[in-house]
Parts: C-alpha cells; structure tokens; sequence
C-alpha cells in the first residue's frame, strides 16, 4: 500500500481517500483495510480486531501452536517473502524496507510508515531539505494497486499478514530480544516499539468505553446495560435469598425457639432463686432465725420503747431488767404470766352451770402461761411446755423425774431441748435449727415437745391428724380422739357427768401456733367441745375464768367446736407414763427417724 502527495495531501492507494496527515494515514489504513478483514484463519470467526484475534488464537487454539505464536502466519503463503527491518540510524530516521519478490504485493508496516517521500518514478524528493524534515508515504503504480486489491479478496490469508506485519512490524534497537507485556491485556511483545503502537490501540478505543455509563451489580461482579436491567437483577439476589431463608426457617425457628425457651428457663430459675430466697430471709424471721436476739433481746427492746413512750420511768427499767437476768440465771420463770386454779375453777363452775352437757371431763391442775414481752410472736409453743410441766409438777410419778419444782424459762426450756438434741434425739430436726436455740427466737413444734420429754424419761406419743375427716374440712376423728384419751383415765363403769381426772393436758399443734387441751365437754345431742388454753390469751383475761360472775364469759373463749378447727393438718402430743433407762434408749434410737402416728 502506497500513497501520494499532491498539494501536501496524502491519498491511500486502495480507496483513493485524501488526508491530510500521515498519522491520519495511518489510522485510516488500519482501520478500513487493516482490521475491518481479521478472521480467524483456524475457525469461522471474523470481525474482530487483531488483538482480539490473537487473543482467541491463544486461548481458543492452543493445539496449533504455530499458528497460535503469529495469527499472520499463513500470509507467508501468498507469495510475500517477509522484509527484513534495517537497523535505527544514528538521528533515529527509518530507513526504506527491502522490497518483497512477489511483485510489491506484500505489504509490511515499515511500507506504511511516512519515512521517504518518493516520487511515482522513484525519484527523490521535490526539495532535499523538504524530503529530509516532511515524511510521506511511497507512491505506487496502478498496476501494483490493482494486485494488491486483487491479493486482499483472494487470499484472506495474505491480508493477515499484512495486519500482522501493520500492527507488529516496528523499528527495533539491533540485537533487542526482551519480551514486553501490554499492562492493559496481557499481550506479549517482542521490543518496546511494537508494545508501543500496541498500547496505542488501547488507548484510541478507551475513549469511548469511558464514555459509557457502567451500572455494576453491588451484590456480584455482572455490568447491566441500564439502571432498569440492574434493578430486575438485583431483585433476582433478593428474591434467591428470600427462597433460601423460607427455605431454612423451620431450623431457624426451632433454633430461635429453643435459645427463648433457654432464656426463659434461665429467667425463671433467677427468680425463684431470688423468691426462695426472700422466703428463706422471711420465715427466718418468722421463726426467729435472723440473728435478731432471742427472749432476753427482745424484753430489752420491748422496756426500751416503753421508757421512750413514757410508759415506764428509767429506775423502774434498770430495775426489770436486773430482775429478768436473774430469773434467766436460775433457769425458773419469773411467774409474771403465771394463772394459777384454772382447772379448779372450771371444776367449780360445771358443777353448778352444767345443764346443757351430759359429760365434762377436765385433766390435772394445770397452770396457764401466756406470752409475754419477751417471747410475743413466737413463744407459743414454749409456753404450752410450761403448761404441761406444771401438770406435771402434781402427778405422780412424773414430778420425781422434773429437775425444778417450777416451770423452767423459756431459755432454760431451750437449753433443755438442745441437750435431747445432744443426746441423740431428733436429729433431723436438730438440723433444722443448725442445733442452736439459745438465744434465738425460733418457734417449736410437737417434734421438739416429744424430744424434750424423751430426754427426761417421760413416755410421749405424737398424734398425726393430716387431713380433715368430717365435711367442711373439719376434724371428727380428732375430737373422739380426745375423748378416748380421756376415758382412759376413768372408770370402767358409765361416768358421772363432771370427771377430773389426773391425766396431763395435750399439746395441740398446727401450723403458726399452738394450745393446750385440757377439757371436753360432751353435749345432750351428742357434739362433742375441746376446752383450750391460748397462750396468746392475756392473763387479765384468764383470770376472769377464776370469778363466779365472770367465768360464763371467760368461758366462750375457752370452747372450740369441731367447726373452729379448720387447718387442714393438727398434731397431738400427749404423754402416758414413764419410761426405763432401756426404754429410753430404745426410743433415742428410734427418735433417728422420727414418725408420728398418722390418724386416719
């Protein structure tokens, strides 16, 4: 390929377009007759341009390795010997190519490039200094255009060698033989000239790629064509992943399911944890347990306020106090709350006002106890203790076994349950306690009652009543228990209508609280009343039960009915004699496991 000059304008050889500029030359050359014709020559593809064609020859063809090497190689075929490049001169201006055998048919790079501008016969330039600064293209005749039109149609593989030798054909430094890649494709070239005019390409097609608006899926690597095409792809990730998480929601739910249920678990651990615990702190108070002082403690306090009411001067407060210290060093109760003739009196009474009742039975002399400053609250049980042993105190031959001629105080009485304790009896109970009673105000029970009276040789039974016999949960069975118990201290024969026998009374028990049993009245239609001392009853109020005129008042405090007792459980204890030293140990040993007699 050849052009011309005329009037400083180059015109190509092939299609007789004029230009202006050699590099327009170039381009023009490259673009319309170069690159519009690349074909693979191993396959139909077409249409590409020549980078792109080496490209898909590496990849798609490596099993053709010449071939592979140079896309242009099958031009060597149509009769074009390749023209050697001649060395760079020393002002770097190319010089002309050795010209091909086959009739200037073949075409080089080195033949398009504007070194010499020769004149159609060959001759040298118009002017010598203008041949030497203008390049131009060589000039060719029409005859060479022609078979060089022909050669282009009939043999494509001529015009990949031409393509290859217009892209790749450069002047190269002599003996350079290092491989340059393209930073932008990764082709390789063999001078930096030829990596030079192929980064050229590069750079004149950037343009108008630049010039394109990318729309980038932000979920994956895919470039969509428009903002439209991008959303509908974009909403094929979501609706996947929508799939994917129904897909997976059973083990999701069932994994959240299970993590709420842990949660929940470990909430309502926490709080019945902490609600034990307020309920442990509560009934250690309730039962004394806190560490807030026992009996002598708590008189103290009690005196305390009433000085600070006014109600009692100081002298009269060093003065109590002295003699509280002294009653707790002898271990006897100071008598404050003591009411002496309660049973006689109620003996004297029945035996005038007894018209509505067929029998009245009433246990030994007994004194009545009630709570005092000291033990308000929670010395119910201790009181009923007194109760008993001052009965006891009159019958023979329990007073010999009692160590005091009078009731003990309640520290005494808990000094005394803690050597049962000691001594072996109870000891689940004991555990209860931590084995310590002296100086707290912890509450007993019917357990403690039994050790108690085991550790002095005293015969004991408990009496369990667990469950209501009678409708309206009422206790029948226990009211005729009652009533066994006191026949068994009379006579065979039918009874009189006022029986005092020399039985004990019976401490009854259920839960807060404590009384005695020391009579029972039987009615004309067969109902049968306990006849009770409360130690929460004041002692003013006992007292009234010693008077004739106030006795029938006193009196109703006294009587239970069956449909008085209501708590669901109540336990007896009651006492039957006395017991050998072998006996005694007989019931240390079955005192381990303690068990009471359950009725019904």
């Amino acid at each position: 390929m050849a052009a011309t000059t005329a009037a400083a304008m180059l015109t190509c050889e092939i299609c007789r377009e004029d230009v202006m500029l050699e590099e327009d030359m170039r381009t023009h050359l490259l673009l319309s007759h170069v690159e519009t014709n690349m074909h693979c020559p191993l396959c139909p593809l077409s249409g590409v341009s020549y980078d792109e064609l080496c490209f898909h020859i590496s990849s798609a063809h490596p099993e053709e390795p010449h071939r592979a090497q140079d896309p242009a190689v099958s031009a060597s075929t149509s009769g074009c010997s390749a023209g050697t490049n001649a060395a760079v001169t020393e002002s770097k201006k190319p010089r002309m190519p050795q010209s091909c055998t086959a009739g200037d048919s073949c075409v080089t790079r080195d033949s398009l490039r504007p070194e010499h501008n020769s004149a159609p016969g060959g001759g040298g330039s118009s002017t010598g200094e203008a041949a030497s600064v203008t390049p131009t293209l060589t000039t060719r005749s029409p005859k060479t255009r022609r078979e060089l039109v022909r050669h282009r149609d009939e043999d494509r593989d001529g015009v990949k060698a031409v393509h290859r030798e217009a892209k790749q054909t450069r002047l190269t430094p002599p003996g350079e033989e290092e491989e340059f890649s393209c930073p932008m494709c990764g082709l390789v070239c063999s001078s930096g000239f030829i990596l030079q005019g192929h980064v050229e390409l590069h750079l004149q097609e950037r343009p108008a790629a630049e010039g394109e608006k990318r729309f980038e899926c932000p979920m994956c690597s895919v470039v969509c064509s428009d903002s439209f095409s991008l959303q509908e792809h974009v909403e094929l990730h979501l609706d996947h992943e929508a799939a994917v998480n129904s897909a997976g929601s059973p083990g999701s739910d069932l994994k959240l399911a299970r993590e709420l249920q842990r949660e929940e678990e470990h909430r309502r651990r926490l709080e019945e944890t902490q609600q034990e615990g307020e309920e442990f702190k509560k009934l250690q108070r309730q039962f004394g347990l806190d560490g807030s002082g026992g009996y002598s403690r708590q008189t103290e306090r009690a005196m305390e306020r009433a000085v600070a009411r006014g109600l009692m001067a100081p002298g009269e407060f060093h003065c109590k106090r002295a003699e509280m210290m002294e009653s707790l060093a002898s271990g006897v109760d100071d008598g404050t709350t003591r009411t002496q003739g309660v049973v006689r009196a109620l003996y004297e009474y029945y035996q005038t006002e007894c018209k509505d009742h067929v029998h009245v039975w009433l246990c030994a002399a007994t004194d009545h106890y009630c709570s005092s400053a000291g033990d308000r609250g929670w010395g119910c049980g201790y009181r009923n203790l007194q109760m008993l042993l001052s009965s006891l105190h009159t019958i023979e031959p329990y007073a010999s076994l009692l160590q005091e001629n009078a009731a003990p105080s309640i520290p005494r009485v808990q000094s005394m349950i803690e050597e049962a304790w000691r001594a072996g009896l109870d000891p689940h109970g004991a555990s209860h306690f931590n084995r310590r009673l002296q100086g707290t105000r912890a509450w007993i029970g019917a357990t403690e009652i039994y050790s108690l009276l085991t550790s002095l040789g005293i015969s004991a039974r408990i009496i369990d009543f667990h469950k209501p016999t009678g409708p309206a949960d009422t206790h029948p069975r226990l009211f005729e228990w009652v009533k066994q118990y006191f026949l068994s201290g009379g006579s065979t024969r039918l009874p009189p209508r006022l029986i005092r026998t020399s039985l004990p009374p019976l401490y009854l028990q259920h839960q807060g609280h404590s009384r005695s049993i020391v009579g029972l009245e039987q009615r004309r239609n067969g109902s049968l009343c306990l006849l009770l001392l409360d130690p929460s009853s004041s002692a003013s109020d006992t007292r009234k039960l010693l008077s004739v005129d106030t006795a029938a008042p006193a009196l109703r405090r006294v009587r239970r009915f069956p449909g008085s007792l209501k708590h669901k459980q109540y336990q007896v204890v009651s006492v039957h004699g006395v017991m050998s030293a072998e006996e005694k140990q007989i019931s240390i040993s079955k005192s381990r496991i303690l068990c009471a007699e359950r009725i019904p």
